[in-house]
């Protein structure tokens, strides 16, 4: 069965890069533009795998992530961050929020799926 997995970018091109990469793999993909509509997504739907931006108008992946930490249900479901940023505060402000993983863009469509499978699994 394929794993689901909600995409939340701001860009549209990283989000077709990132639909094309995953769905290629064999997950199923849902897509977001920004945090807001990322939670919004998540009514009636449990993804798998969270991957989220930092730096999104709306909402931000910090608001997403602590947003997703206060459901009870998705609690536990693994949130990796694929941004542009890669300062240890940031990093450590993500993982304090409930982040599970970082990675930073341009990202390696074979790393970030062994990425997906070590949080999911």
């Amino acid at each position: 069965m394929a794993l689901n997995i909600l995409a939340i970018d701001d860009s549209r091109t990283m989000r077709d890069m990132l639909n094309f990469a995953l769905s290629d793999a064999g997950f199923d993909v849902t897509l977001a533009e920004d945090g807001q509509q990322g939670l919004d997504a998540l009514d009636g739907y449990t993804p798998d795998v969270i991957i989220t931006d930092i730096n999104m108008p709306v909402m931000d992946g910090f608001g997403l992530i602590e947003g997703v930490r206060k459901m009870d249900a998705l609690r536990a479901v693994p949130i990796l961050v694929l941004t542009t940023e890669s300062s240890t505060e940031l990093k450590q402000r993500a993982r304090s929020a409930g982040a599970t993983g970082w990675i930073v863009k341009p990202f390696d469509k074979v790393k970030l799926v062994n990425a997906i499978h070590k949080v999911a699994a």
